[in-house]
């Protein structure tokens, strides 16, 4: 069938002028290590990562990771752990975006085991949490965070500075012996029963994922790709190995330190030809553009892991070029990708949303009613995967994997994966998706089930009932908003009920806005009716009761920034951007407007210190004092050192 998608990659024949070569289907049945070391072979001098403080090439990480490896085994072995009892064992990661992680990475897959990312960004409760449930007896870090590593409270939990492996440790290949079905990593993603979950995945589905990309994408060793994530979300298995398994490089640029206001020049200066996001920071990314930047070396960019709208294709058009195709892909942490939709200049997107798209090789999409009916073309359905390339299943929860990843009693096999999605299949085989079925959401492109936010709101006492939604803001991003009832005789603060979140949930899964009831509506039967909970408005989102309105015409200046971009017409200078629903993404935009407004750069911390219109005017106004007075000729002698 020639769809849509075969005539675009006939149009642009996807990579016309690079060393393409397909992703063999027989290397799937390979370990990771092997083919990242055929990719050493074929490319030892190539770089393969590169970031402020390093540049590895292919030969150097290999090496780095070999050392990193018989580390690991010199370890397990001084802890009496025999090797063939713990084979199957996770060791924990702990490190910042950059190259070091990449090597532990490779390392940890090269002895056999799989990695268990952590992210210094979470509370440190929530790491506690999965060290303990994933069983890492062993974890590695750097200098840089050997610190936070030991203030972990695991007993037992065994530590590994890879800055500081002998270096008289071999950094020849190991060769041990692995298999496609060993596991490779797990990622944790919230959970319905209050705590994450562990998504456990195998050598051959992350080689899988990556013959697909490679393949669809024409992806090889001239190209540059972009890494945005930290590696404990699963969007970043893509880039990584999309990179390094195919011998191009890969470049960590870190958002959360760096900011998206400077994203274009970097994209720009280290020819990035390559970058993954998700479709929330992609459309944040585009507002910080003007009409002036051009970016002659990328070719492709692919989005996903929520709802791709309209209006995100009609921003790529407007400031990519004709050479960019624009990929929406339909997967998740257990399954990626299952649909694929590309989008060129020429592409005409009829409906609000950009479809699912078209099959991806070896996963069947079927659609199901109620009752595991097949449904017709044009109807809704339950979206179900069948494939032998799906997650092993759930981390100790042996009744959840079961509950959504069947036996194929027609093909045996392979396996059945009900994702809770609701999807419509278009007589050409296009599929649409429709959302989830269930009490699971997608914000800023992170799968939140919201039991376990509901549950964290009781747990910190301050509060007797709670129910969180999810509903989109003026400009049409998904928010999580909380209703709650106060527990008796508690004073409830909103900033303290923030902070005691932030202390067991990530950012982003802290609802942006709360509404306090008396009591929550509930069905005849006694749940919570969720249909009968009354509408946000603006009201519900007011600022501090004792409003303070501007006194400087920064201040004012601040005020209408702020009221654009959080979409609330009444703000006071004491009111705290973050308490109005603002979040990391929102800050990259804030930073934007000022920069378009006063021309200089605040730094992203900045904002998360000073977080009132009140303080950020200060420091606004002082810096341009400062700026002024250096432009002055010869003013030193009057230079008031008072100022700084």
């Amino acid at each position: 069938m020639n769809n849509p998608l075969q005539q675009l990659i006939q149009r642009h024949h996807v990579h016309p002028n690079n060393p393409f070569v397909k992703f063999d289907k027989k290397d799937v049945e390979l370990s990771v290590p092997e083919r990242f070391q055929k990719q050493v072979h074929l490319h030892p001098e190539q770089i393969a990562v590169k970031t402020r403080e390093y540049v590895f090439t292919y030969n150097a990480l290999n090496q780095f990771a070999n050392r990193i490896a018989r580390a690991i085994l010199i370890k397990r072995v001084q802890l009496r752990c025999a090797e063939g009892d713990r084979q199957a064992e996770p060791i924990a990661i702990l490190f910042e975006s950059g190259a070091s992680i990449i090597a532990a990475i490779l390392g940890v897959l090269k002895v056999g085991k799989f990695y268990v990312p952590l992210d210094t960004s979470l509370p440190q409760a929530r790491i506690n949490y999965i060290l303990k449930d994933s069983q890492a007896g062993l974890l590695l870090t750097d200098s840089k965070n050997i610190s936070f590593a030991k203030k972990l409270q695991i007993s037992g939990l065994e530590i590994l500075n890879i800055d500081e492996i002998d270096s008289s440790i071999s950094c020849e290949n190991l060769d041990l012996p692995l298999q496609p079905d060993n596991f490779a990593y797990i990622i944790y993603t919230s959970g319905s029963t209050g705590q994450p979950k562990g998504v456990i995945q195998n050598h051959r589905y992350v080689l899988h994922l990556t013959m697909n990309y490679t393949n669809s994408g024409h992806i090889c060793a001239n190209d540059r790709l972009a890494l945005l994530y930290s590696p404990n979300f699963a969007g970043a298995v893509r880039d990584i190995f999309c990179s390094l398994l195919n011998g191009a490089t890969l470049l960590p640029y870190d958002v959360k330190q760096e900011g998206l206001i400077g994203l274009s020049n970097w994209l720009n200066q280290q020819e990035i030809t390559i970058f993954f996001a998700v479709a929330t920071m992609f459309r944040h990314f585009v507002n910080t553009l003007t009409q002036q930047e051009k970016f002659p070396k990328l070719r492709l960019i692919q989005v996903g892991s929520e709802t791709v709208y309209k209006k995100d294709v009609e921003l790529f058009k407007q400031h990519f070029s004709n050479d960019c195709i624009f990929v929406a892909n339909l997967g998740g942490s257990e399954i990626s990708p299952i649909r694929q939709y590309f989008v060129d200049q020429e592409t005409e997107i009829l409906g609000s949303t950009v479809p699912a798209g078209y099959a991806v090789e070896d996963h069947e999409v079927l659609l199901v009613d109620e009752q595991d009916q097949p449904v017709e073309f044009n109807q809704i359905g339950e979206i179900v995967v069948r494939s032998r390339y799906l997650f092993c299943g759930y981390w100790q929860k042996p009744d959840l994997t079961e509950a959504v990843l069947l036996k194929d009693v027609q093909q045996e096999n392979k396996l059945l994966y009900k994702t809770g999605d609701l999807g419509c299949m278009l007589p050409d085989g296009c599929l649409l998706h429709l959302g989830r079925k269930d009490f699971q959401v997608k914000v800023r492109g992170y799968r939140i089930d919201i039991s376990e936010v509901e549950m964290a709101l009781i747990n910190t006492n301050l509060i007797r009932e709670a129910a969180v939604v999810e509903s989109p803001d003026h400009l049409g991003e998904q928010h999580l908003r909380a209703y709650i009832v106060p527990a008796p005789q508690q004073a409830l603060s909103l900033r303290e009920l923030r902070s005691l979140l932030l202390e067991s949930l990530p950012d982003y899964m802290v609802p942006s806005t709360f509404m306090t009831l008396e009591a929550l509506p509930l069905t005849p039967n006694g749940k919570v009716d969720r249909l009968g909970l009354p509408a946000f408005s603006q009201a519900q989102r007011a600022p501090s009761e004792n409003l303070v309105l501007p006194r400087t015409s920064t201040e004012q200046i601040l005020v209408d920034i702020w009221t654009q971009i959080l979409g609330i017409e009444e703000i006071g200078i004491h009111d705290n951007f973050f308490e109005l629903g603002g979040h990391s993404l929102l800050v990259n935009q804030l930073i934007a407007q000022l920069f378009n407004t006063f021309s200089i750069n605040i730094p992203l911390i900045t904002v998360f210190e000073l977080p009132t219109i009140a303080q950020l005017a200060k420091r606004i106004e002082n810096t341009c004092r400062i700026l002024v007075q250096k432009e002055v000729p010869d003013s030193t002698d009057d230079y008031d050192e008072g100022m700084l």
